[in-house]
């Protein structure tokens, strides 16, 4: 098979696309033939810097859709030939830079059935880092305030669906040009994060998401007497402390993996794909994710 390596840490000219041998199943685990991989910024983050996976040899990518070809000892949940998507194997590596990975079999869920191959190749990531901050752990109930930063990213589209889902009164921010995208995702509110100062014209917030460095004392200023900040960026699992907010890392489950499919089949959440990459063309992938202008998902192809 062919997949994405790299021996050193560094900028995105350190992805080598490679021929390999293809990974055999284990006992509870299958394999899935990769149609299509989502490109996140742990990817890009951990490629630079080593991180969660320590010093190269690695291949990044945790995000994907595909096929299962191959079921190993007691597996019962799946059959070869089922679509499945999942975030397998996080934060330990999935290799999902691939034409073929193996993954515990409750690690994955059904692809929904109105989503196709691409698409669903970016649902799974960030939209379990939704699901787990929205429903499991700051519990959000009907008409209460939200407040996602980067609304039209690849984590921030799909919040604002599946924050609207749970009957939330969503504030998203984005550049002005994505105000009506970030709209048409169900946001009651859109500010511009350029010309706007986020901590002065938006109050009362029951729940801000710091998804970058650096937001904790703005999103701070919004909350209404207790609110909560849920911190996604690492850099702050110890400072969002300082302002009694919590520090999320998505797990894999299944659970909720089937949550965001029942959504997908209702309706009330889709992926918004804003390119699609080769396989071969990972690196370019990188540097389009690394400006930070991207307008939901990056997603790879095999």
């Amino acid at each position: 098979m062919w997949k994405i390596v790299q021996s050193e840490l560094g900028d995105p000219s350190v992805l080598r696309l490679i021929e390999a041998d293809r990974p055999e199943p284990g006992p509870t685990e299958v394999l899935v033939e990769v149609r299509a991989a989502g490109v996140n910024p742990v990817d890009w983050k951990v490629r630079a810097h080593g991180g969660i996976l320590g010093p190269p040899p690695f291949t990044v990518g945790w995000e994907i859709s595909g096929v299962v070809s191959a079921l190993g000892p007691g597996v019962t949940r799946f059959a070869v030939g089922d679509e499945v998507f999942g975030m397998p194997r996080f934060p330990k590596e999935l290799a999902g830079y691939a034409e073929y990975v193996t993954a515990p079999a409750r690690h994955l869920a059904r692809t929904p059935r109105v989503m196709g191959q691409v698409e669903a190749g970016g649902l799974a990531l960030g939209g379990l880092t939704a699901w787990q901050t929205l429903v499991e752990t700051a519990n959000v109930q009907p008409g209460q305030r939200v407040l996602i930063p980067g609304a039209a990213g690849g984590f921030g589209h799909l919040a604002v669906q599946v924050a609207k889902a749970l009957g939330a009164y969503v504030i998203g921010t984005a550049s002005a040009p994505k105000h009506d995208f970030v709209r048409g995702l169900g946001a009651d509110e859109v500010v511009d994060y350029r010309s706007e100062d986020v901590g002065a014209v938006v109050k009362d917030v029951d729940l801000a998401i710091a998804t970058v460095s650096g937001q904790l004392p703005v999103l701070a200023a919004t909350l209404r007497p207790g609110g909560l900040i849920v911190a996604l960026n690492s850099a702050e699992a110890t400072t969002v402390r300082d302002f009694g907010g919590l520090f999320l890392l998505a797990e894999p489950d299944r659970a909720g993996l089937e949550a965001l499919a029942t959504l997908v089949d209702a309706g009330k959440l889709r992926v918004h794909v804003d390119r699609v990459f080769p396989l071969a063309e990972a690196a370019e992938a990188h540097r389009r994710g690394e400006t930070g202008r991207t307008t939901g998902k990056l997603v790879l192809v095999p």
